[in-house]
């Protein structure tokens, strides 16, 4: 690959012992990859600047408003999951988390800032991601394609909050808890179904999967 040739090695990062729980969020994940450690950044301004430990019950509560790595990061760091109730998505797209405290009412934003980038840490890593992904990328090239991107991670864990996001203090309401519902059978499936989440048909209970749905057309 010409690019191999022409590109230089970018210096490893220093992770320290402040980051010893990344390696506990990439077992979770499965692998190393930026959008993971940028999750992981994230949690981390979110547990030290709203002053709180790990999420046992639902202390913390995290919007996020993407389902992408990062969101796997904050979940072992912050204990917030979807199945507590405590980690709540808004499907916009945005590498955007807003963590809130609902001991001190306290809440923070921290979204993406718009000019870091991560291609431009490593400008080899764009073409060797794009043969890797189309299945072109040699044993050799996929060796370095996965040296690249840990050594880019090793670079996120250590750079300033400033440069990694938009941080800010919000007012975002504090959400309810999670709530436990009854569960009823479904009328055509059989299949047991909270009742926050059945549909009534022609008077009977319906899960969403077996629910019609209504559409007038004119």
């Amino acid at each position: 690959m010409q690019g191999k040739h022409m590109c230089n090695t970018i210096p490893p990062g220093k992770p320290g012992e402040a980051h010893d729980r990344f390696a506990e969020a990439a077992a979770f994940h499965g692998h190393v990859c930026p959008g993971l450690a940028t999750g992981y950044r994230a949690a981390e301004i979110a547990l030290s600047r709203l002053r709180s430990g790990r999420s046992e019950d639902e202390e913390l509560v995290t919007i996020a408003e993407t389902d992408a790595c990062g969101v796997d990061a904050i979940q072992v760091l912050t204990g917030c999951t979807a199945g507590k109730g405590n980690l709540l998505f808004k499907d916009y797209g945005k590498h955007a988390f807003t963590f809130i405290n609902r001991r001190t009412r306290a809440a923070i934003r921290v979204a993406a800032n718009p000019s870091f980038d991560v291609d431009s840490l490593d400008p080899c890593l764009a073409p060797l991601r794009a043969r890797v992904m189309q299945g072109k990328a040699s044993d050799e090239e996929q060796a370095e394609f996965h040296e690249r991107m840990h050594r880019i991670v090793d670079l996120i864990l250590e750079m300033p909050a400033e440069e990694l996001f938009t941080i800010r203090e919000v007012d975002p309401g504090i959400p309810e808890q999670a709530r436990i519902f009854s569960s009823v059978p479904c009328s055509k499936c059989g299949e047991m179904t909270a009742e926050s989440r059945v549909r009534l048909e022609d008077g009977k209970f319906v899960c969403y999967a077996c629910g019609k749905e209504y559409s007038r057309r004119g």
